[in-house]
Parts: C-alpha cells; sequence; structure tokens
C-alpha cells in the first residue's frame, strides 16, 4: 500500500516551518491583546455592528491565540489552518469592508482586506499540504 505522507525535503520543511512562525507572530500577539484588552474588543466588536459581541471576542481569542500556536507548534494544522483561512477571510469582510467607508479610510481598509485574503490563501496551502517534518503532525 503507496504510503499518503507527502515526501518533502528539509528545505520544503524549513520553509514551512519559517512559513508557519511568520504566520503565527501576527496571530498570537493579536489573540494575547485581545485577551488582555477583552473589555476593548467587545467594545470594537460592537462598533461595527456585529451580533454577540462578546462571543465574537472569545472566537477571536481562541483562534488567534489558540490555534495560532496550534499553528506554530503544528499541531492538527491542516483542519486549524482552514479554520483561520475562514475566519481571516471574515474579519476581511466585517472590519476591512473598504467599499462602505469614506473616502479617508479607504486605502488602508483595502489594504487591510487584501492582506487578509493573502494569510488565507497562506493558510488554505498549511490546509492542503500541511505542516512539514519539523511540526508535531510530521507532515
Amino acid at each position: 500500500m503507496a504510503s499518503t505522507t507527502p515526501i518533502t525535503n528539509p528545505a520544503q520543511d524549513s520553509m514551512a516551518l519559517i512559513g508557519r512562525i511568520l504566520i503565527a507572530a501576527l496571530f498570537i500577539p493579536a489573540g494575547w491583546s485581545k485577551l488582555m484588552g477583552f473589555a476593548g474588543t467587545v467594545g470594537y466588536i460592537t462598533s461595527v455592528g456585529l451580533p454577540l459581541p462578546q462571543v465574537a471576542a472569545a472566537i477571536a481569542v481562541i483562534v488567534e491565540l489558540g490555534l495560532g500556536i496550534l499553528l506554530l507548534v503544528g499541531y492538527k494544522t491542516r483542519i486549524v489552518a482552514l479554520i483561520m483561512a475562514i475566519f481571516t477571510v471574515a474579519t476581511a469582510v466585517f472590519f476591512h469592508n473598504y467599499w462602505a467607508m469614506p473616502a479617508d479610510k479607504v486605502m488602508a481598509n483595502q489594504m487591510n482586506f487584501f492582506k487578509n485574503l493573502a494569510i488565507a490563501g497562506g493558510m488554505l496551502a498549511f490546509a492542503s499540504f500541511g505542516a512539514g517534518r519539523f511540526s508535531v503532525d510530521k507532515q
């Protein structure tokens, strides 16, 4: 029976590790900041009109901090990355909706919107190909 473990070389595994570190460097501090400033996070979510802002803030902390750590170490990477990709697209739509913003906020939010889409693309690559051998998953 053929193995389902992808065949990678040390350079690919090293790049996957560096990629996970760089993406985690965005999510983990953001999640920690939301946890430590939970009331402010709830207030910000309330300001954009999302329902259940406390639940949304808790989800943000879990995804950014909790799943960010799992991504960093490469545990359950495929499902973690898929959830993080969905979360990142959702945050782009709800928090960087440049098409509905005043002219002075369009440029920065358009850039952040497309940056979020690019991050989601990277997450989908991890969801597709795994974390590499330098991970808890070792694939």
